[in-house]
């Protein structure tokens, strides 16, 4: 067999000669509507490549991105990665702390960065002495006035190329791309992804029993590209010649992605929870339905019964609730139904689809208990959870093996705890440092949550574990009401009656105005147990 190399740029040769003409709508700052095609994306990366070696840049350089979802920043994940450098995406809701440490970590030295991020770099730009440039991604007639010294504006670095550019040949076990995690505790640490490892990752993304992605697909990812590079989606939207629809900084009104959704006709949209919660609470406002959208893939956070059943009853839109992390390129599980289980009735298919999903192929999984041995796949066991596969990492960026994060024999830990049943389906009961042990039982804060959020009084919900004189630790449940809406403690505790384990039901309730989350859109615990730390449960 040959010997051919997985590259960045064997995708973005792919889709130039087989689907140069479908369509890239994009949301930007300068332009509402922006249009063109693959064709015109890939010839563009090829410029911006071009350019990158103009500036001096050597293999395996990192260059950084602060920047939303439009056509630009898919044209620099192709043109570094394809250029021979690492393509490495920043959230810009971290703190300006975590910026600075991961820019100087990192070791970037070119900044790609939005028009409207141009203050928060001012302002960082003496904590990150390595930066030797900075691009502003818009056009001549939108760049903003600035101080920093060495500033390009990106339509005139790449217009000043031409397209006739050959992609060097590359290790495919050489880095491609560059992602951060943003954890709760200690500084975030870097997962760098190979060529060979983003192939992979798409090539098992796109098959019907995952993403089911296909060149008559109209793909919105609503998740942004500096979020585990789009769950994927730059590269399997190309290798299936998808049309991508990329929202800009417009990702968070429900509103606006309604009708961008109706308006290109998206077949397929993918983000977190609390963006489809905007979604969905616009149109029952609004009294209007998702007729063009066929499935949405949700991920990030446990998806709640209540959202699968809105989005299934009232849009006739398919849920496929997906699982994985930073560390896995990120898919590790896609819930689709198997063979043999369509007989199932509307509500045991529901309970199904609340679940994590099944492994594709690539992603192994095991749950072991505290000795590591390996726990049964039954549905009732539940232990730690631990995977492996060629695009899971197999250490951390500069971490040389002191981060602990994977056992002796090989196996990531990905710090949840779960259970898989007989057909393999996984389901997430906890994070290792979340579960509630009560008497010496394990309570599943996840399930408590999605259950409360089940009740249209509650906006949003966690579960943490308080110290208890008799039980060691109970959960106590902290809501934000729904807007305009009211429900007392002893209402909101009833109605968990039949829906879990008598024991399982929390202690007390308490309302808060906010939750507090990471820049990726999680619950912070840990700010949760220091807010209540002195708090008591009631005699």
């Amino acid at each position: 067999m040959m010997d051919t190399p997985l590259s960045i740029s064997s995708i973005a040769e792919h889709v130039r000669k087989f689907h140069a003409g479908r369509e890239i709508m994009s949301v930007t700052v300068d332009n509402p509507a922006h249009r063109y095609t693959w064709g015109d994306c890939i010839d563009r990366s090829k410029q911006l490549a071009k350019a990158l070696a103009g500036l001096g840049l050597e293999r395996g350089d990192r260059v950084a991105t602060i920047a939303w979802n439009d056509y630009r920043h898919l044209e620099v994940y192709y043109g570094v990665s394809g250029g021979g450098y690492v393509c490495h995406t920043i959230n810009p809701r971290l703190f300006p702390e975590q910026l600075i440490f991961i820019i100087n970590h990192a070791d970037d030295r070119w900044l790609f960065v939005d028009v409207m991020f141009m203050p928060l770099i001012e302002k960082l730009a003496e904590h990150i002495k390595g930066v030797e440039g900075i691009v502003v991604m818009t056009d001549e007639a939108h760049m903003p006035e600035t101080a920093l010294d060495n500033v390009h504006c990106y339509e005139t670095l790449v217009g000043n190329e031409t397209p006739d550019y050959d992609w060097p040949d590359l290790d495919e076990n050489s880095a491609a791309a560059l992602c951060y995690t943003s954890g709760t505790t200690g500084d975030p640490k870097g997962v760098l992804y190979s060529h060979r490892s983003s192939v992979l990752h798409a090539f098992a993304s796109i098959a019907p029993d995952a993403l089911n992605l296909s060149s008559s697909d109209t793909i919105l990812p609503v998740v942004p590209l500096f979020h585990v590079n789009a769950w994927g989606i730059p590269y399997s939207a190309a290798m299936t010649g998808a049309k991508l629809v990329l929202p800009g900084p417009k990702m968070g009104d429900g509103e606006t992605l309604y009708k961008l959704l109706e308006a290109e006709e998206a077949s397929l949209a993918l983000g977190v929870p609390t963006v489809w919660l905007a979604l969905l609470q616009y149109c029952a406002t609004a009294g209007v339905t998702l007729d063009k959208l066929d499935r949405t893939v949700i991920g990030g956070a446990a998806v709640p019964r209540s959202m699968i059943e809105e989005f299934r009853d009232k849009h006739d839109v398919v849920v496929i609730q997906g699982w994985g992390m930073t560390e896995m390129s990120p898919l590790g599980t896609a819930n689709t139904l198997k063979a043999g289980l369509e007989s199932l009735s509307p509500d045991e298919k529901l309970d199904l689809a609340t679940k994590a999903g099944r492994g594709i192929y690539g992603c192994e999984l095991r749950i072991v208990d505290d000795e590591g041995k390996e726990l049964p796949w039954d549905g009732v066991a539940y232990g730690a959870l631990q995977v492996r596969g060629p695009w899971i990492c197999s250490d951390y960026f500069k971490l040389a093996g002191s981060a602990g994060s994977h056992t002796p024999d090989g196996w990531f830990d990905t710090g949840d705890v779960a259970t898989i049943d007989e057909n393999g389906y996984m389901a997430i009961t906890d994070r290792t440092k979340d579960v509630i042990k009560s008497g010496g039982e394990w309570i599943s804060s996840i399930e408590l949550e999605n259950t409360a959020v089940g009740h249209p009084a509650v906006a949003e919900a966690a579960v943490i574990g308080v110290a208890h004189p008799k039980w060691t630790e109970r959960p106590l449940l902290i809501i934000v009401k729904a807007e305009g809406a009211d429900i007392s403690k002893e209402e909101m505790l009833e109605y968990f009656d039949g829906k879990v384990a008598t024991w399982w039901i929390p202690n007390d309730v308490a309302f808060v105005d906010e939750l507090p989350h990471t820049a990726t859109g999680k619950i912070k615990k840990i700010e949760l147990r220091k807010q209540f730390a002195d708090y008591a449960f009631p005699e």
